[in-house]
């Protein structure tokens, strides 16, 4: 193993986790700053009150225009959670009240928690609905004959898969899942809040509903949509007021609208270089690690679809909570392979649907670029890996 100084100049960080939540842009800050020095309600019908709906009314149509949706489609909501969630319980109860027989839904085994625990209480609430679980290969990508079978019987209300993974950047195919769905009358639904600005957002021939949120594009937290076409059939989800096409009441927060516009507008703009730049970061690091350390496994390969913003990679033999404070005390955050709920590590749904073994997994690595992300802070994770690891691999021979 090639030995690198542990410690960088004090008080540098490398910020590598990006996949949780990026650095706030500063064309969102002040979108948001300024919007919200305004008074007025937007749903209010005096002066100030059309001064605040004049700036949402701006928000709404730039996001929809950058998202090649009509206004009429954005459901904005508290954030991807929120998006996520009433994509699928609101349209599994909407389309099993418009026919009785649409008594499903199903998500990929490997979606993030928004998804699939919202379809697993679905599955355990007090009515006819159930849940469809379907897998992945090695490669975290849906297997054709198995979305086949669980679509077949047309019971089936709405499919979701995340375009990227949140854990290990794998990309799914959404052309081929519309393929699937169409014959049967399902629904597509996608998770895209870790995709946007690092893979091409798919075309709306090919998907019905997409949640999205602010905080991974760098808005500010608090904001996010789902964009759903008006024939899907959603149930309410909120009542009040009615706003949102009666599916979400409540009133619309016109800073964080204009912020979610401004943060979008670039990185959408910016994609195809940042794309690029990011992903010869990420060539960065993985020929980095390798190279400090042989042993180490990254759970795609390179030539495996994956987004350019994140390395996931296993060191054998290291404990990852120790490894994470290791790298914390020497500059790196980052995040376990593994979901993280509530802020507490628990054994990776990702990795044990792609058949890797909670033992296999142990020593598990995220690593996630994003706008701000430079080769210094490739440099920083690098200096700090080989005495980091060589402690948290001491942790690990105890533990097992």
């Amino acid at each position: 193993m090639v030995s690198i100084p542990a410690h960088g100049p004090a008080g540098e960080r490398a910020y590598l986790d990006h996949a949780a939540t990026t650095v706030m842009r500063p064309a969102a800050r002040e979108a948001f700053l300024s919007a919200s020095g305004l008074p007025g309600n937007p749903s209010s019908v005096h002066t100030s009150g059309r001064r605040a709906r004049a700036v949402l009314d701006d928000g709404l149509e730039e996001i929809a225009a950058l998202l090649g949706a009509k206004r009429s489609w954005l459901v904005m909501t508290s954030g991807g959670t929120e998006a996520d969630n009433i994509a699928i319980r609101s349209l599994a109860q909407g389309a099993h009240a418009a026919d009785p027989w649409r008594t499903a839904v199903a998500v990929t085994a490997t979606d993030h928690p928004a998804v699939r625990s919202t379809a697993e209480a679905i599955h355990t609430d007090p009515s006819p609905l159930t849940a469809r679980l379907l897998p992945v290969d090695h490669r975290g990508l849906l297997i054709p004959e198995q979305v086949e079978e669980a679509l077949a019987d047309g019971a089936v209300s709405v499919v979701s898969t995340a375009l990227v993974n949140n854990e290990t950047g794998a990309v799914q195919s959404l052309p081929d899942l519309a393929a699937a769905a169409r014959p049967h009358g399902t629904w597509v639904h996608t998770d895209a809040v870790q995709a946007v600005g690092h893979v091409e957002l798919p075309a709306w021939d090919h998907i019905d509903l997409m949640s999205l949120t602010g905080h991974k594009i760098g808005a500010p937290v608090g904001i996010g949509v789902l964009v759903a076409k008006p024939e899907v059939p959603l149930a309410t989800a909120s009542t009040g007021g009615g706003q949102q096409r009666g599916i979400r009441s409540g009133t619309l927060d016109a800073p964080l609208t204009a912020a979610l516009a401004a943060a979008l507008r670039e990185t959408i703009s910016h994609r195809e270089a940042e794309n690029h730049r990011l992903r010869g970061l990420a060539q960065q690091l993985r020929e980095g690690i390798a190279r400090l350390d042989p042993t180490a496994r990254f759970t795609l390969a390179e030539d495996a679809p994956q987004s350019g913003h994140i390395v996931h990679v296993v060191f054998p033999g290291a404990d990852s909570d120790s490894l994470l404070f290791l790298l914390d005390e020497r500059g790196v955050d980052s995040a376990a392979g593994s979901a993280c709920s509530a802020g507490v590590t628990q054994a990776s749904p990702v990795l044990a649907a792609m058949g890797i073994t909670d033992q296999e997994a142990r020593g598990a690595l995220r690593l996630s670029l994003g706008w701000t992300s430079t080769e210094r802070d490739v440099e920083i994770l690098l200096r700090a890996l080989p005495d980091a690891l060589e402690k948290a691999r001491a942790v690990g021979s105890l533990t097992r």
